[in-house]
């Protein structure tokens, strides 16, 4: 595993990757812009006129309740464009690794692998489902995890976990349905729960560190195409030619 985040980290700034890097880069920075302004006029608007609506929905015995809430909501918003785009950043990343996936893909299997079968580049409407689906996941529990993270940062390590488990599910399904149908690779997925999990991690990881998650796209992409490989197992079309014959 440490060896497939190796190659995927050497192989991110490689002459052949760099385009795809600077392209994905620069939709990484305009999404997380329109999303993390959006985000605070969404928490502006719930912490002036959001409590009131709320009391005349729930009655007003939630009174104190919508108070607290309002009160952590708007210190939310006031630091929304920041916060927002540290916590957003794993749904934008799905997002443009969605339309990234087989550009990476293809020139990682194409250097690494080139006796082996290329994969079949997924049908873009494919893509974007899962990314849409991963970035739609990925803001729900960031809202859920928003209110814990001014008690001893357990929201931030709830967001992490969270984070390592849908992106190292994405990244992986991303790389395994270019050779197997959608549900075979879930199947595969579900099968090596914890290794990918594991491998998810490391991607959590690379998304938390500002300006160089700018990159996730790339590095999650090429990391879990690595890790694809290795739990497919062996295969007898990655024998040299010249051992076949022995």
């Amino acid at each position: 595993m440490l060896d497939a985040a190796v190659k995927a980290l050497s192989q991110m700034m490689s002459p052949s990757m760099r385009s795809i890097l600077w392209r994905s880069i620069g939709l990484a920075l305009v999404l997380i812009t329109v999303l993390a302004i959006g985000l605070q006029r969404l928490l502006s608007w719930f912490a002036t006129y959001g409590e009131a609506w709320l009391e005349g929905l729930l009655g007003p015995g939630w009174h104190s309740s919508l108070e607290v809430l309002s009160w952590i909501v708007s210190i939310a918003a006031g630091l929304g464009v920041v916060f927002g785009g540290v916590f957003l950043m794993p749904a934008i990343t799905s997002l443009v690794a969605s339309l990234f996936v087989d550009d990476v893909a293809d020139i990682v299997e194409r250097e690494h692998y080139p006796a082996e079968r290329p994969g079949v580049a997924l049908p873009f409407s494919q893509a974007i489902y899962e990314g849409v689906k991963t970035a739609l996941l990925t803001i729900l529990v960031y809202l859920i995890a928003l209110p814990l993270v001014l008690f001893a940062g357990a929201g931030f390590l709830i967001f992490f976990l969270a984070a390592a488990w849908l992106l190292g599910r994405e990244y992986f399904e991303l790389a395994a349905m270019r050779f197997r149908p959608p549900e075979e690779a879930k199947a595969m997925r579900r099968d090596n729960a914890a290794t990918i999990f594991t491998a998810g991690l490391f991607i959590a990881a690379f998304v938390s560190i500002p300006i160089v998650n700018l990159a996730t796209p790339i590095f999650g992409m090429a990391f879990m195409v690595h890790m694809h490989k290795r739990l497919s197992g062996p295969r007898p079309e990655l024998i040299e030619p010249a051992r076949q014959m022995r």
